[in-house]
Order: C-alpha cells, then sequence, then structure tokens
C-alpha cells in the first residue's frame, strides 16, 4: 500500500499545529507536519511491504526476528502519528504505537542522540515515576522508555514504547545512536 505522503518533502510549516483525538492517529497529510525530512512517510511504505501493517493499535509493536547483529541503529519518531521505527543500517526492523509529550510538555522535534542508557530509571521530576529501559536524548532528562500506550501524546515531553519494545531497542542502541523526531 502506497502511502499519501510525498516522499520528498523536506521542512514544512502548519498554521496551527494539529490536535490529536483520545485514539490512535492515522497517517496525517504532509502539509501538517512542521518539521520533517520525509523520514516516517518512507518508513510507512517499508511498514507496509516488511509487514503487511500500515497501522498499529495502543500498545501494539511489529518486530523482524532475524536482526544483523552487526549495523548501527536509527530511531525515527513521529509525533504525527504516534508511531517509532526502528532502523538496523537501512533496514526497518521494528514500529511501534508510541506516545509523545501532551499540550504544555511537548516532545522537541529535531536530530538527537542517545546520551544515557539504564535498564531501570525512575524520574527525578515527576514523582518517582518508572521509566524502564530508559535512554535519555538530551540534558533535561527528554527519554525514549517503557510506560503506558495511549496511542496519544500523554507524557511529560518523553517517548513512551510499549515496554516489550523498549526492552527490544534498549539491546541495540548504543551511545550516540541517532534518535529523529518529526512532527
Amino acid at each position: 500500500m502506497k502511502h499519501p505522503f510525498p516522499i520528498a518533502f523536506a521542512l514544512l510549516a502548519c498554521a496551527a499545529c494539529p490536535t490529536f483525538p483520545e485514539q490512535a492517529v492515522a497517517a496525517p497529510a504532509a502539509e501538517l507536519y512542521r518539521w520533517t525530512h520525509g523520514n516516517s512517510a518512507r518508513a510507512l511504505d517499508q511498514m507496509a511491504e516488511i509487514f503487511g501493517e500500515t497501522e498499529l493499535k495502543p500498545g501494539q509493536y511489529l518486530w523482524v526476528d532475524d536482526i544483523s547483529p552487526v549495523g548501527d541503529t536509527r530511531v525515527i519518531i513521529d509525533l504525527l502519528m504516534q508511531m517509532a521505527f526502528v532502523y538496523r543500517d537501512d533496514l526497518l526492523i521494528g514500529a511501534a504505537s508510541i506516545s509523545t509529550g501532551k499540550d504544555g510538555t511537548p516532545t522537541p522535534l529535531g536530530f538527537w542522540s542517545i546520551l544515557e542508557k539504564q535498564r531501570f530509571y525512575r524520574s527525578r521530576k515527576y514523582d518517582n515515576a518508572p521509566m524502564p529501559f530508559m535512554q535519555r536524548i538530551d540534558e533535561y532528562g527528554i527519554a525514549l522508555h517503557g510506560g503506558d500506550n495511549p496511542g496519544y501524546p500523554a507524557s511529560h515531553g518523553c517517548i513512551r514504547l510499549p515496554t516489550k519494545f523498549a526492552e527490544r531497542l534498549f539491546t541495540l542502541t548504543d551511545i550516540g545512536s541517532e534518535v529523529v523526531i518529526e512532527g
């Protein structure tokens, strides 16, 4: 199935940022993105080719069983679709529904890298909340980690992943692994 985004779009802007319903978000039109390099559109096309799926329910994830033991791991986060895509070199190996920052505590857009990893961590800012398989991407505490995944923005800026997905991702990334957040 061909994704509705044009592949060759770069930075795009919208007059107002989209709102999210209390459920998983279908693929948005390209003009709704505030910032993108087209990674999400390509990933969604590859997800359809590899897994035969273009949408995931809250808490659902897909994972390739046979992954190369070598290669660079890269994570693409799509704030509008509330999905994460994981690559080993240029091969899509996983996809998951996610929950990112809600109004007032947004998840930052841009190019990031893993700065710190801890198998089990607790938030210093938010009531000692558990953050299993935490992978921090900025100096303020924004991280990828396992947690509640309703399929819409509900976090304080972190990227909440299905916990089993977060565990698998944790084993593949290194300090310095690339994280691209589009939306």
